[in-house]
């Protein structure tokens, strides 16, 4: 999740472009869409993969397919820390978010970042969200480290997305690579990024997974 950086301008351009130019037209313009935005690095981007392959937009025709009025954007920079998504989440916070999915903190567990500042970067860029938009809901997406990196690391960083959704109240994605994780015939030879087949995977887990936001009389 780590090979490509996008710094200063170039993030806030990229924010601003995602969240002015994406989502399903029909359902944008009659104005009754509500929003869902995927806040990320490079899992949310789709490295390696087409623009359209990526699991924010399988997400989108899943959700039109059913016949619900939500539009997907995606915020992904590949490379994202925690701490560089608290500096660009106000960029986002420009157009109005009903939901926002917040799924940093993988390039954080990978470079060994001291788990309290991921804690903290997370909580303020959910807070800064409410605090724009109070009735926004906030979701967390975990994720999980390879036991490589040591079992008290792994352990420790699995056990924070829970603890972070609890503090904020929020809904919580247990894990956002769910099936698809480990899974060489899921994922790019890279091993860390999912291929084309394992993003449809992550969109039908989160369209389950989210069933209660998405369609909550369903």
């Amino acid at each position: 999740m780590n090979q490509v950086w996008v710094h200063g301008a170039a993030i806030a351009a990229i924010a601003a472009l995602a969240i002015f130019s994406f989502g399903s037209g029909a359902a944008a313009t009659d104005g009754e869409a509500k929003s869902i935005l995927f806040f990320g690095d490079s899992l949310t981007a789709g490295h390696g993969v087409d623009y359209d392959q990526a699991y924010p937009s399988a997400l989108q025709g899943l959700i039109d397919e059913a016949g619900l009025g939500w539009d997907v954007i995606p915020s992904g920079v590949s490379g994202e820390t925690s701490a560089g998504g608290l500096r660009r989440v106000n960029w986002v916070l420009r157009s109005e978010i009903d939901v926002f999915v917040l799924a940093l903190g993988g390039n954080d567990g990978l470079r060994g970042i001291d788990l309290a500042d991921t804690r903290k970067n997370l909580i303020e860029t959910a807070n800064r969200v409410t605090s724009k938009y109070p009735e926004a809901k906030i979701v967390i997406a975990g994720m999980c480290m390879p036991p490589n990196l040591g079992e008290t690391y792994t352990r420790e960083f699995e056990s924070l997305y829970p603890e972070v959704a609890e503090s904020l109240g929020a809904f919580l994605v247990p894990f956002l690579l769910e099936g698809v994780g480990g899974d060489p015939e899921l994922n790019l030879r890279d091993g860390i990024h999912p291929n084309p087949k394992g993003h449809r995977r992550i969109a039908a887990y989160l369209f389950e997974t989210l069933t209660p936001i998405l369609n909550p009389d369903g």
